[in-house]
């Protein structure tokens, strides 16, 4: 059994959850793919699987693994969200085309330098950020 789903397994245990097959279906398509999905498609994937999994373990799950950090939620202010999976992954912000739904990974060393030298002058220790940036990609504009 890999470590992740250990993780997972105690995760659902402390929220009072029971680790299921459904469960690990979910899980176990969140991680098949670094794309950013909808909730839905990630239901629709394991359903097309032949997986018999309902939306509302899915949310749940997904709910689960977003509150103990497994899952990023990418709010893209219309639309649903959409998430992806942080087992393994570097940090990233996204550049999000607002016509066609495009979402790109950058990392700009000097935008973290930045973050890190105004959290300092206002006193704070960064935790976490989100940046993401919106715009038109070359195909939409």
């Amino acid at each position: 059994m890999s470590k992740g789903l250990k993780r997972l397994k105690k995760i659902l245990h402390n929220e009072g959850l029971r680790f299921t097959s459904q469960r690990e279906a979910v899980w176990n398509e969140i991680i098949s793919s670094d794309d950013h999905r909808e909730a839905d498609e990630i239901y629709m994937a394991i359903r097309q699987k032949g997986i018999s999994v309902s939306r509302a373990t899915v949310y749940r799950t997904i709910d689960v693994l977003l509150k103990n950090n497994f899952v990023r939620k990418l709010d893209l202010g219309v639309g649903p969200s959409k998430f992806e999976h942080r087992i393994d992954s570097h940090h990233h912000d996204h550049i999000i085309c607002i016509q066609c739904g495009r979402i790109d990974e950058f990392l700009v060393d000097q935008i973290e330098d930045l973050q890190d030298k105004v959290a300092k002058e206002y006193g704070f220790k960064l935790v976490r950020h989100i940046h993401q940036l919106f715009g038109l990609c070359e195909n939409c504009q």
